[in-house]
């Protein structure tokens, strides 16, 4: 059985939105370990917003990063009803009945997302995110996208917690068991 798990960047007020204008001031090895483990994964699951930004960026991303080719070499599945082609290598648009699709793929694959927020707060909502990686910044943004809506309600279990040199908190939440 495989599994879906999702990072993200917030800060104390929960803003996810443009983490490359606060995050990076927090970043160390440990941070760095986290991230790594959160892709070490059979494919990426990306929203259309943030699949379009990567396949703008990556494919023309200095070739001399390793990351660069990791992106690039990695399976990439997005979730969008809009879609009808995903010229990005190694990408496959998931359409139709999303949720049936969505955990026929995790029968037998770790998928892990990165940014996408619609998408990992439908996860959530719909039960299929078997781990939310938040990686909690100390520092207060003042305003940009959240990553729920008001008057979501997802009730969670804390798996585990792990505070970095940082002040960054590494929280990991899975579905709650009520």
């Amino acid at each position: 059985m495989g599994s879906i798990k999702s990072g993200l960047f917030i800060s104390l007020d929960g803003v996810i939105e443009a983490p490359d204008t606060w995050h990076f001031d927090y970043f160390n090895d440990e941070m760095g370990a986290a991230v790594g483990a959160l892709m070490n994964n059979d494919g990426m699951l990306l929203g259309r917003k943030t699949y379009d930004g990567f396949a703008e960026y990556w494919p023309s991303a200095d070739p001399n990063d390793p990351f660069t080719a990791q992106m690039n070499g990695a399976q990439k599945y997005v979730v969008s009803t809009t879609l009808t082609e995903a010229t990005w290598e190694n990408s496959t648009i998931v359409n139709g009945d999303v949720k049936a699709e969505l955990a026929k793929l995790k029968q037998d694959k770790d998928l892990g997302t990165t940014g996408s927020a619609v998408l990992v707060s439908w996860l959530l909502e719909e039960g299929l995110l078997d781990e939310l990686h938040l990686l909690v910044h100390p520092v207060v943004v003042g305003n940009g996208q959240k990553l729920f809506t008001e008057g979501a309600k997802v009730p969670l279990k804390l798996l585990s917690s792990t505070t970095f040199t940082t002040g960054v908190v590494h929280l990991v939440y899975g579905p709650s068991e009520s």
